[in-house]
């Protein structure tokens, strides 16, 4: 059966492969060549065709393809106040290719102003769109300063507690998700990575992290997102998308949800979890047993870091595999993440990107009906 609320059985992550009228703007407007009234006029004209070819896939749900963004979580930290930017900060190691870093540090007090463009941005897309419009923000564990990640030190001298630190930061977040409910926003969906990272083994060996770290880790990570989302409306969907890296079809982690899976998966507040399962390094769907029986799993088994297309066949046995573990009727189809997360977008072309997207509109169809 379909569901006519969200998550649906054809879902997606966000991003989309930025079209070359739209890079080609945004590199003209870091020249000087165009102001940045134009630039927002082209970025309305290409938002308007991205959207409308989703809804003709016959999306349930549409995004702006995170079109306005560099990175699908900096421009939404950097807009926060308190948050200031770093232009010294070391990239990111994408397996021998550098780039996508944070670049961000904690200057002042946290707070969630009233004018964040974020909020404008899913205006426009909520009323140019007939299906149901997402919006998509990166989770607080992103820019929480924790020994792992690059804002180790990146609260000095604003905080000198970090407990304060974390009290404004989740409430800045709970202003954020009912600035985005006045707004309109009935589906909101959070990116945690750092999680599943911490998940894995081999990625805390590399950043000498003992068992006692994985475990405050975890507990700071769902912390923050319990206390971001205490306040939400009822009538909001939340979803949270949950992923191991990606950069230009490069990734930063493997390993199973099995570690975290029982914490992960009963975080209050969040209705349903994309989870990255289209290669082995995500493990196999033994951790979906422990999905409480009120939430879904939106199982991320097309990959978007290829242009390859999936065997159909292939595709359903695997829907079978995890029917062993959870209940299909409280499982969804979607790509494993988004197909540009920053807006170099991953090694595949657009028309490959549309045929991965039409592809779980019809699985979706074909094992829950039309």
């Amino acid at each position: 059966m379909q569901r006519n609320a969200p998550p649906f059985r054809a879902d997606q992550v966000g991003s989309l492969l930025r079209p070359a009228a739209l890079r080609d703007a945004r590199e003209r407007h870091a020249a000087g060549a165009i102001s940045a009234s134009e630039l927002r006029r082209i970025e309305d004209r290409e938002i308007e065709r991205v959207i409308e070819r989703q809804q003709a896939i016959g999306l349930s749900s549409v995004t702006d393809g995170e079109f306005r963004r560099a990175m699908w979580h900096r421009d939404f930290l950097a807009h926060l106040t308190g948050v200031a930017s770093i232009d010294t900060d070391l990239p990111f190691d994408w397996g021998g290719v550098k780039g996508a870093a944070l670049n961000l540090r904690i200057a002042g007090k946290l707070d969630f102003p009233a004018d964040h463009p974020h909020l404008a941005d899913f205006r426009f897309v909520r009323s140019h769109a007939k299906a149901t419009a997402k919006m998509t923000i990166p989770s607080p564990s992103v820019i929480a300063p924790a020994k792992l990640f690059d804002m180790q030190d990146a609260a000095a001298p604003a905080y000198s507690d970090l407990d304060i630190l974390y009290d404004d930061l989740t409430a800045a977040y709970r202003k954020a998700v009912r600035a985005f409910y006045d707004a309109g926003c009935r589906y909101l969906q959070i990116d945690e990575v750092r999680m599943v990272a911490v998940a894995d083994p081999q990625f805390r060996r590399t950043r000498g992290l003992s068992d006692a770290d994985f475990a405050n880790l975890v507990a700071l990570f769902e912390r923050l997102v319990t206390e971001s989302l205490r306040d939400r409306p009822a009538d909001m969907t939340v979803t949270m998308h949950n992923c191991r890296g990606n950069f230009r079809s490069r990734w930063a982690a493997a390993g199973g949800y099995e570690p975290v899976a029982e914490r992960l998966f009963n975080i209050p507040g969040i209705d349903g979890y994309f989870l990255e399962y289209d290669s082995d390094r995500a493990g196999g769907f033994e951790p979906l047993r422990l999905m409480p029986p009120r939430k879904l799993a939106v199982l991320g088994l097309v990959t978007s870091k290829t242009g390859a297309l999936e065997s159909k066949d292939a595709v359903k046995r695997r829907l079978d595999e995890a029917a062993a573990f959870i209940d299909l009727d409280r499982v969804c189809l979607s790509p494993q993440c988004g197909f540009a997360s920053t807006e170099e977008g991953n090694e595949l072309a657009e028309e490959q990107q549309w045929a991965k997207l039409a592809f779980v509109k019809g699985v979706a169809d074909e094992v829950w009906g039309r």
